[in-house]
């Protein structure tokens, strides 16, 4: 029987693996999930690699042979590199057969560049560099100077996957910095066919926060992060890559930039483990999913159905709702955007103790 994760894949949306590290590569998982859960990407940190590291040895050998002066800041770069370069590889004839439009790997930032737009920029030239594969994707955050680093790596022909974005507002900032820097690009008589983006929506965290905010017997816990992505698809993705200004661009080789469906593993365990998946099912999308997930839709029963644009105009009833509860949805992205960052940072933070302790357990001076 077919996989329903490949039903998505007829429904134009593609399924990236949230969980990109040596023992998905080494036991040949991800070629599995790419075979038989039609998998065309993935997406990495540091909390993932920070867990590998910490619950493997497959990295012992990397570790163990790094000159004895390297700092563990160096010796996680090194491990890190390896991985992607090895996860695009594996991924790059899909790359390849879509020209260019999927089959990307993305690695991180580290959360430091977050606030400073020029040291992104740097960075993200040498993440490329380092990793140097057509088909890899930088993550740049999706705060304010964030947004401005992209645009700039976006007109300077990097891929970018600007990540931690919650508001419909701050996305519709990223949707159109990617429209001027390709517009650019254009009128410097520079090629678009080479970029390609995502722009990474979270949507479980947003339910987390809101439910906290209101009552018990509420109807809206676990309904806002499910409207919240609808309306900024229906908002933002539809008029600005459905539009006139964009189609030209299109015309000239543009790569949409799909938003992608982030953070879709279910925090509540009232709720449907697939509830983000089934939810947000649409065209020129990407979904990342974490194991868990792609175990509970795969033995899920029911229909696979494009959901993403039903359900609109009670998407946008339940926001009003939320309002006149009293629950600022503005002011709960804003802080999730804060903590993101802080997560982030200590993600990198853990995963570098975390190479300094197995230097530790396998004897590195």
């Amino acid at each position: 029987m077919s996989s329903k994760w490949k039903q998505l894949a007829a429904l134009g949306q593609s399924v990236w693996y949230d969980n990109v590290a040596r023992p998905a590569l080494a036991d040949g998982l991800l070629e599995r999930l790419m075979r038989e859960d039609a998998i065309t990407g993935g997406t990495s940190n540091p909390s993932i690699f920070s867990k590998a590291v910490l619950g493997s040895d497959l990295y012992d050998d990397d570790i163990a042979g790094a000159p004895a002066d390297a700092t563990p800041e160096q010796v996680f770069e090194t491990c890190a590199i390896a991985d992607i370069q090895a996860a695009c590889d594996l991924v790059r004839p899909i790359w390849e057969s879509t020209d260019g439009a999927d089959g990307y790997i993305s690695i991180e930032e580290e959360a430091a560049m977050a606030f400073d737009a020029p040291e992104a920029v740097r960075r993200g030239h040498e993440l490329r560099a380092l990793v140097d594969r057509p088909n890899v994707m930088i993550k740049v955050p999706g705060t304010l100077p964030g947004v401005e680093a992209f645009e700039q790596l976006t007109r300077e022909g990097v891929s970018v996957n600007v990540t931690l974005l919650f508001s419909r507002e701050r996305y519709h900032q990223v949707a159109g910095a990617y429209v001027r820097a390709l517009q650019a690009r254009v009128d410097a008589g520079e090629d678009l066919h080479a970029i390609a983006s995502v722009a990474s929506f979270f949507v479980s965290r947003i339910d987390s926060k809101v439910d906290d905010a209101l009552p018990e017997d509420s109807p809206l816990r676990g309904r806002i992060a499910v409207a919240n992505a609808k309306l900024a698809y229906a908002d933002v993705f539809v008029p600005i890559f459905g539009g006139a200004e964009f189609q030209r661009l299109a015309q000239a080789g543009a790569n949409v930039q799909r938003p992608l469906w982030a953070s879709t593993g279910v925090k509540n365990k009232a709720y449907s483990q697939t509830l983000y998946i089934d939810e947000l099912v649409g065209r020129d999308t990407v979904t990342t999913v974490p194991d868990a997930t792609i175990d509970a839709f795969r033995d899920a029963g029911g229909e696979v159905r494009a959901t993403l644009r039903e359900g609109v105009d009670e998407a946008r009833r339940q926001l009003d709702e939320l309002r006149a509860a009293g629950v600022s949805l503005d002011e709960i992205t804003s802080a999730l955007e804060h903590d993101g960052v802080k997560q982030f940072a200590d993600a990198y933070d853990e995963m570098i103790d975390a190479i300094a302790r197995k230097r530790d357990e396998i004897g590195v001076a």
